[in-house]
């Protein structure tokens, strides 16, 4: 395994243990790869996921870009199902660029962390 994804992995265990999604304030799960941006709000007491968003159909745009559409597709999605408050799962990611975006375009449009 690279290293890079060693100390990824490192560090989702490190934070993983102190974050949980309740039913009344559940989970936004970020996953980066290459290419994508993934978000998942769940419930992690009944370990199921409420809602989920991708990038896979969004065909305009850069990658930065495009994680910001799908922190607002998020967001929007959650409000209609009347989640106001999550709790921020990064998923061992550095709280930087596409992954900031995601969260800033989240917060942007109503959603609580």
């Amino acid at each position: 395994m690279l290293q890079k994804q060693a100390n990824r992995l490192r560090r989702k265990i490190r934070v993983g243990s102190t974050i949980t999604g309740t039913p009344t304030r559940p989970r936004l799960s970020v996953f980066r790869s290459n290419t994508h941006i993934y978000a998942q709000i769940i419930d992690d007491t009944t370990a199921t996921t409420l809602l989920s968003s991708s990038d896979l159909k969004i065909k305009w745009g850069t990658k930065v870009e495009r994680a910001k559409e799908v922190g607002t597709q998020i967001a929007k999605l959650a409000w209609e199902k009347n989640i106001s408050e999550v709790v921020f799962d990064r998923n061992g990611f550095l709280y930087h660029g596409r992954v900031k975006v995601l969260a800033d375009a989240a917060r942007d449009a109503w959603l609580k962390f």
